[in-house]
């Protein structure tokens, strides 16, 4: 007959071979303990270090970039005010260069227009004198007519004097039409 082998003892009590399962298991949690888990620690914690370092110099980062962009809008705001004067200024030449073109040329003109009246002046001057030596040159002829003819009659006399004056008419016309 076969035997029946009957465990003897508590289940609830442990064998040794799970005493032995548990100190190996204990043993390995142990070497990992010592020898795996500081290695990963490490990394983990490097890696939280330089994560909270890149988080850093993403904040740095947007800080310059926004003393920038307010730098830039500053430059930008004073160019645009430069600008804006360089153009005022610009306005203010032009005005006051035409302002002394203006000045000049009204100079120029009043100068142009006195000696255009010194020069009318001056040929009527000359014409007047002239004029006065003609009429002094013709008075003197038209006597000698008179004397040389010996006039009784006063007919005689005004057709004289008549033709004097119809001889003058022709030379004025005659100067007149050559432009003396």
């Amino acid at each position: 007959m076969a035997q029946h082998v009957v465990a003897s003892g508590n289940f609830l009590v442990p064998g040794w071979t799970f005493v032995a399962e548990l100190v190996a298991f204990l043993i390995i949690l142990e070497i990992l303990r010592r020898y795996v888990l500081p290695p990963i620690q490490k990394a983990l914690t490097d890696r939280q270090a330089m994560i909270a370092k890149q988080v850093e110099d993403a904040e740095t980062a947007k800080a310059q970039l926004a003393e920038a962009e307010k730098s830039y809008q500053h430059a930008l705001n004073e160019a645009r005010t430069e600008a804006a004067q360089i153009r005022e200024n610009a306005r203010a030449e032009a005005q006051r260069t035409v302002e002394e073109l203006r000045a000049a040329a009204q100079e120029e003109q009043a100068r142009i227009v006195a000696r255009g009246e010194e020069q009318l002046a001056s040929q009527r001057s000359a014409i007047v004198r002239e004029l006065r030596a003609e009429i002094g040159t013709l008075a003197v002829e038209l006597s000698e007519k008179i004397v040389s003819q010996r006039l009784t009659d006063d007919a005689q006399v005004s057709a004289t004097v008549d033709a004097f004056l119809a001889g003058l008419e022709s030379q004025d016309a005659a100067k007149a039409a050559t432009g003396e």
